[in-house]
């Protein structure tokens, strides 16, 4: 079997895994959310709005002010939102066992072991200060 063949077939397993799984209802969920997908919307009109005033050469810095602290209010109201926590949660997991089988498949291009290399959350990507991933 090919490569090619091999990555199709860990696709598959991907998107088997409960993460995954876990992640699209968490997406379903928050796609599916008026309120939140309200918030958004006002969220990005308002990134438009500070993004319009910043560019004007005579900007008004207390239009910038209140605008940026009405974005952080949203942002606030966004991030806790339990469907965009759910979300954000899943995506964490799946992202972590990416990670683990991306490590492992580049260690192993790298020459390790297979079978007893993995994912080290503590690696820096330079490897001039690695102790392994052992």
């Amino acid at each position: 079997m090919d490569l090619i063949s091999l990555a199709r077939q860990m696709g598959h397993a991907i998107q088997d895994e409960k993460s995954y799984k876990d992640l699209q209802t968490a997406k379903t969920a928050a796609d599916n959310d008026k309120e939140l997908q309200d918030l958004i919307g006002e969220f990005n009109l308002k990134r438009m709005a500070i993004n319009n005033e910043a560019c004007k050469e005579d900007r008004d810095e207390e239009k910038l002010r209140t605008l940026n602290e009405e974005m952080r209010s949203l942002y606030s109201k966004i991030m806790s939102n339990e469907n965009m926590t759910a979300y954000n949660n899943s995506k964490t997991e799946l992202d972590t066992v990416l990670q683990r089988v991306l490590a492992i498949i580049t260690q192993s291009a790298e020459g390790e072991d297979p079978d007893t290399t993995d994912f080290s959350a503590s690696c820096t990507h330079d490897c001039s200060t690695c102790g392994g991933c052992h």
